[in-house]
């Protein structure tokens, strides 16, 4: 299907001059947003076989440091988990948890759904 690079490619389409090149070095740097600014949602979620699990959406910013945000929450709750399509998750009901340790770090976030 193509260069995965360009798969999110916006903008410039065509250019008539000949020594433009576009470049895709900008496009892989994610804006760091402070944690003061993220607005996440702590949410209840069943996966498969029923399983239930805590997921924090709505992170905005570098990959690693979410992939960071995840194993410090999955040691604090002393559980397993995954960061997984933008998304941590955490087995298990944790929400007032994560919610007060979220809080302690600085960032805005709220439960989402009952």
């Amino acid at each position: 299907m193509g260069n995965k690079k360009n798969k999110n490619v916006t903008g410039v389409i065509y250019s008539t001059k000949k020594d433009y090149s576009y470049n895709l070095e900008d496009l892989d740097q994610e804006e760091r947003i402070p944690s003061n600014k993220q607005d996440l949602r702590i949410l209840l979620d069943r996966k498969k076989g029923g399983k239930v699990v805590t997921a924090i959406t709505n992170y905005f910013g570098p990959l690693d440091e979410l992939k960071s945000l995840g194993k410090e929450l999955k040691i604090k709750c002393g559980v397993g988990g995954t960061v997984k399509e933008g998304e941590i998750l955490i087995q298990g009901d944790f929400r007032d948890q994560i919610l007060a340790l979220l809080h302690k770090k600085g960032f805005k976030a709220k439960k989402k759904g009952g």
